[in-house]
Parts: C-alpha cells; sequence; structure tokens
C-alpha cells in the first residue's frame, strides 16, 4: 500500500515536472483543470481575507483624518479647533502624507522582496499603527504635520507591495479580481470609518480626551495587534508555504511560469531595472493612473466634508458618508470578475471612469442647494472612480513579463500617481462648501475623462502591437 501511494505521488509530480514538453491542449483536461481550480481556491482562502483585512486597516488610519477635521466640530472639540490649525495648514499636512508616500514606494517594493513579504508588512503595520496612535497626542501644526509624514513613509509600501506580492500566486487572467477585493476593502474602511467616527463622537471628553483623539487611538491599535498575526500568518511564497503539499507546489509554480514572478528570483539588477525605465509603453499606463489618484485621493480625504456640505450636519455627517463606500465596494468587486472573465481590463476601466467623470460632472453643474441629486452623484462618483482602478492594475502587470521589473513597474506605477493624489487634496477648497465645491467636481470630471482615453488609446495600441507581431510576445488588452 506505502509502495502504491509513493508511485503515485511520483507520477504526480512527474506529470508536473513534464508540463513544458506538453502542448497547451493538454491542459484543459478535467483532472488538471479540478486540481488548478482546488489549488486557486486553497490560496484564496489563505490570502485575498488577509491581504483585504492588511488594507482595510491601512486605509483606515490614512483616511480618519479627514472625519476628525469635523468630528464634534460643533462643539469646539474638533481637530482643527483643538490643534489651532488652519484649513490650509490642514491641507499642507495632508499634502506631506503623500509626499513621502511617493518617496518611500519603490524602495519599499524592493525591500518586500529583499526581506520577503510577511517580515515586511508586518513590520510595516506595527509601524504606521503605532504612528496612527501618536497623532491622537498631537497639539499643534508641526505635530501633526510631522507625525504624518512618518505614516506616509510606513504606510507607503503597502498596496503596491500587495499587488506585487499577488504576482507570486496568481495568473495574469485572475489578478484583476484579488486586487478588486483588495482595494474594495478601502471602500469598506471609508464607510466602516464613517460609522467608527459616529459611535466614537459619542466619547468626547471622555477620560479627559476629545473624541478625535479617542479616533486615532482606537483605529491604530489593530494595525499593532495584527502586526504579529501577519508575521507568522502571511505566506511568502507557493515554494515555501507548508500548507500546500508537494504536488500543489509543483503546480503552483508550473502554472506561474510564463505568467507570474517566482519567489526564487533574485534581486533585480540594473539590466532589469534598465528595461523597465526605458519601456516608453509602460509611461502611458503611469499617467492613466495620474488621472485615477486625484478622485481616489479627493474621495478618500473630503467625503466626510463633502457630505457635511450637503446638508448634513455634526454626527449625522459622519454616518452618512457610509452609503456611497458600501455602493462602491459592490461595484469595484463586480467590475473586476466582468474584467477578468471577459479578459478586457482597459475597456472596463475607460467605461467606469467615463460613469465617474459623469457623476463629478452632474454634481459640478446641479445647484449647490439641490442635495439629494447631488448625494446621489456622489455614490455614482465614487462607484465609477474606484471600480477601475483594480483592472489597471491587473492590466500593467499582466503586460510585464519579468518577477524583478514587475516590482518596479508596479510602484512606478503607484508613485506616479502621488502628484495627482497630492492635486486631490487641494481641489476641495473650504471656502467653496456653500457653493458645493465645483472646483473639486470638475478637476475629478476632467481627469476621468482623461483616463477613459487613455485606456481607450492603450488598448488600440496594444491591439495594434500584437496583430503586428503574430507569433511574437502578445500583450494583455
Amino acid at each position: 500500500m506505502s509502495g502504491e501511494k509513493n508511485l503515485d505521488h511520483a507520477e504526480s509530480v512527474q506529470d508536473v515536472e513534464v508540463a513544458p514538453q506538453v502542448t497547451q491542449e493538454s491542459y484543459t483536461g478535467i483532472d488538471l483543470s479540478t486540481r488548478e481550480k482546488a489549488l486557486v481556491w486553497k490560496q484564496d482562502l489563505r490570502i485575498v481575507p488577509l491581504c483585504a483585512g492588511i488594507y482595510l486597516l491601512c486605509y483606515l488610519d490614512r483616511s480618519n483624518i479627514g472625519n476628525a477635521k469635523i468630528l464634534n466640530q460643533d462643539t469646539g472639540n474638533d481637530l482643527l479647533s483643538e490643534t489651532h490649525m488652519t484649513s490650509y495648514q490642514y491641507t499642507v499636512a495632508l499634502m506631506v502624507f503623500l509626499i513621502a508616500y511617493a518617496l518611500f514606494e519603490v524602495p519599499s517594493n524592493y525591500l518586500l522582496k529583499k526581506l520577503k513579504p510577511s517580515r515586511w508588512i508586518g513590520f510595516l503595520m506595527l509601524s504606521w499603527g503605532a504612528t496612527t496612535m501618536g497623532l491622537g497626542g498631537s497639539h499643534n501644526f508641526s505635530q501633526v504635520t510631522g507625525i504624518r509624514f512618518l505614516l506616509g513613509a510606513t504606510e507607503a509600501g503597502l498596496f503596491p507591495g500587495l499587488v506585487y506580492y499577488l504576482t507570486f500566486w496568481y495568473r495574469n487572467s485572475e489578478r484583476s479580481m484579488r486586487v478588486a477585493l483588495i482595494l474594495a476593502s478601502a471602500t469598506l474602511a471609508g464607510a466602516f470609518g464613517g460609522a467608527i467616527a459616529y459611535g466614537v463622537g459619542h466619547m468626547n471628553e471622555v477620560r479627559g480626551l476629545s473624541a478625535w483623539r479617542w479616533l486615532f487611538i482606537i483605529e491604530g491599535a489593530p494595525s499593532c495587534a495584527s502586526a504579529f498575526l501577519v508575521w507568522f500568518f502571511l505566506p511568502d511564497y507557493p515554494e515555501s508555504a507548508s500548507w500546500l503539499s508537494p504536488e500543489e507546489k509543483d503546480l503552483a509554480i508550473h502554472r506561474l511560469k510564463e505568467e507570474g514572478s517566482h519567489g526564487a528570483a533574485k534581486a533585480m539588477s540594473w539590466e532589469e531595472a534598465k528595461e523597465i525605465l526605458t519601456e516608453w509603453r509602460l509611461y502611458a499606463h503611469y499617467i492613466v493612473y495620474f488621472g485615477i489618484s486625484t478622485p481616489f485621493s479627493s474621495l478618500s480625504l473630503f467625503t466626510p466634508a463633502i457630505v457635511s456640505g450637503l446638508g448634513y450636519a455634526d454626527l449625522r455627517a459622519q454616518l452618512m458618508t457610509v452609503p456611497p463606500w458600501a455602493a462602491a465596494y459592490v461595484v469595484t468587486t463586480v467590475v473586476a470578475w466582468s474584467a477578468d472573465h471577459f479578459n478586457s481590463r482597459g475597456l472596463h476601466s475607460a467605461l467606469f471612469a467615463f460613469i465617474g467623470a459623469m457623476g463629478f460632472l452632474a454634481s459640478a453643474v446641479l445647484p449647490a442647494d439641490a442635495y439629494l441629486h447631488r448625494y446621489g452623484c456622489l455614490v455614482v462618483a465614487a462607484s465609477g472612480s474606484f471600480a477601475c482602478i483594480p483592472p489597471l492594475l491587473g492590466w500593467l502587470s499582466a503586460n510585464i513579463r519579468s518577477t524583478a521589473g514587475t516590482g518596479l513597474a508596479i510602484a512606478l506605477n503607484v508613485s506616479f500617481g502621488a502628484p495627482g493624489q497630492i492635486v486631490g487634496v487641494w481641489i476641495y477648497k473650504s471656502d467653496e462648501e456653500k457653493k458645493g465645491y465645483p472646483t473639486g467636481h470638475w478637476t475629478n470630471a476632467a481627469l476621468l475623462l482623461m483616463v477613459t482615453m487613455g485606456c481607450i488609446l492603450l488598448r488600440l495600441y496594444y491591439g495594434w502591437r500584437n496583430k503586428a507581431t503574430k507569433g511574437g510576445e502578445r500583450f494583455a488588452y
């Protein structure tokens, strides 16, 4: 009996080892298809919920300053009043976070591969959680700005790092959905953030601390605690996953031979870096991502202020930030599934960028006192803006061939988005609240229309390249 089991095992391993010599058609068999689906599902259960939870905590700690800005504003116990900050200084503090974010993204992705994902991401979580809690003890503009810079430095590597991390586990056609589930946790963070702020608002002056201080302390603590779980439980690479059998490891490695990154690959060489830095088609992706980063940033930070300007006041304004984020979560997930299912990432991104643009455009032209209509437009704008991001990221990683190059390109892509995020902190001006923030809405609408055109042009370019190079390198749409 033992000999038969060993023989079965040897045959299973042999099947995987000789697979490169077998035609692609032979991989459509029922047996391999079933084994592969079982493997992907097993990976999903281990990886996706954990990564989504990590990003939810990250996004909660990043965006809660928007809730703190208006929390208990009616009693003078809000962030700006107690730190004696002006609206301009508040915007500077937001911008400093994004400067640090842009500076540290590329080196962070390098360290993720160098030090192992579980170690580096666990360290980042502990760092940004402690930094967020530190914001609860700030008393002036200098302290808020300095702590926000540290927060930007520690959070910079997470999102590009998670996108890069998925390339070690999933094929091109599988990534957009997983990226979407992770990114969609940001919309959940927006929804939870509003609900948590509503509850914490009732803790004003508990133990002598204002509610906004409690908000930073309460939302920073889970990141610190979770860092230890990530250190021990986040799997690094298929090759080293103890919960995969030898047959599953061989299958996981083989299925990503042409379409994924590899844990055993060496750190990036100058030649690989040069190839990515001089590949001009990638800069078109970066410019498109710049365009989507402004709506992403402005909605993340100013949704509480936008809702407050729609006739909702005090703690009710915090609660009314929940529906736009909840709707965005559903739409983002469905769009990512569709993009992967139909293998059409460019057109999906173009369509939903256009929908988001129409939401902002309608908000800009509607009368300032059309509160209900403009609230509906906010839901549409948030859903369209967030839904086009996962297909964009999956599209980029699908068109890069090397492990190290993928990490660099993803980090550069998100770094190019940082200036767009900086634009996002300036366009919603506090003195335009009674006018309905027209500058912010017009700017976001224009940039999303640019994203729409960029996606369509890239789609046409890749289609032309595929037709022009028959039998050569193929590009994903």
